[in-house]
């Protein structure tokens, strides 16, 4: 349990970078999707950013609640898996690789975009000290969407099903490891979550400090 009201209160901040960085995710799956030939996503109202269209009871609400409450510090979660019908695609082997692709990218391209945001707070309000940053409420969104961003990016590029990393996979397999990577399907869940541990402890601070390069160019930050 929390042990302040200010924990409480960045708790329900970091939810709502998850939620909006969960919802944007998913429509950037439907949107390409319908790029690509396939209306159903539009159609079922998943090309939206309203929570109600993608919300998960496990991913998107219990497992962050339960993370936030343990004071995990590592915040991901997912939402429900936005449908597309093969039949419809324009090429049906490389759109749906495409259509994976397409959330992970949403998430580099708003952990890019809070970067340059934190960017301009920093130069405007002439930080220069991580301590005077941390001061910021307006700061500490844009790092909570830095890093969760990063997060869900690497979690989803994990290539097991039902992940978007497993599309990607399966374009460049031989039948025998498509085969292969379908029977993994049951479990693929319960690997990735094994595996994200490690991955996400070596792979996300690379590109963290890569988005913050970009935050922080030219100042000192003690």
């Amino acid at each position: 349990m929390f042990s302040s009201r200010v924990d409480i209160a960045e708790a329900l901040v970091q939810y709502v970078c998850l939620l909006f960085s969960l919802c944007f995710h998913e429509a950037a799956h439907a949107a390409m999707a319908n790029r690509c030939g396939d209306p159903s996503a539009r159609l079922l109202g998943r090309m939206s950013l309203n929570p109600l269209a993608h919300i998960d009871p496990i991913g998107t609400v219990l497992l962050p609640i339960v993370m936030l409450m343990s004071n995990i510090g590592l915040l991901f979660g997912w939402a429900k898996p936005v449908p597309f019908n093969p039949r419809n695609l324009r090429n049906i082997r490389r759109d749906p690789a495409l259509i994976a692709l397409a959330g992970p990218l949403s998430n580099l391209l708003l952990a890019l975009f809070c970067a340059f945001v934190l960017r301009i707070i920093v130069m405007a309000a002439g930080i220069s000290t991580a301590h005077e940053m941390l001061q910021s409420p307006v700061c500490q969104i844009a790092l909570f969407m830095i890093i969760i961003n990063l997060v869900l990016m690497t979690f989803n590029l994990i290539p097991v099903p039902p992940l978007d990393g497993h599309h990607v996979l399966y374009l460049f397999l031989p039948p025998s490891g498509q085969r292969v990577l379908e029977q993994v399907g049951p479990f693929g869940l319960l690997i990735a979550i094994f595996l994200a541990g490690p991955i996400l402890q070596h792979v996300t601070p690379v590109v963290m400090g890569l988005v913050l390069r970009i935050a922080f160019l030219g100042t000192d930050l003690g």
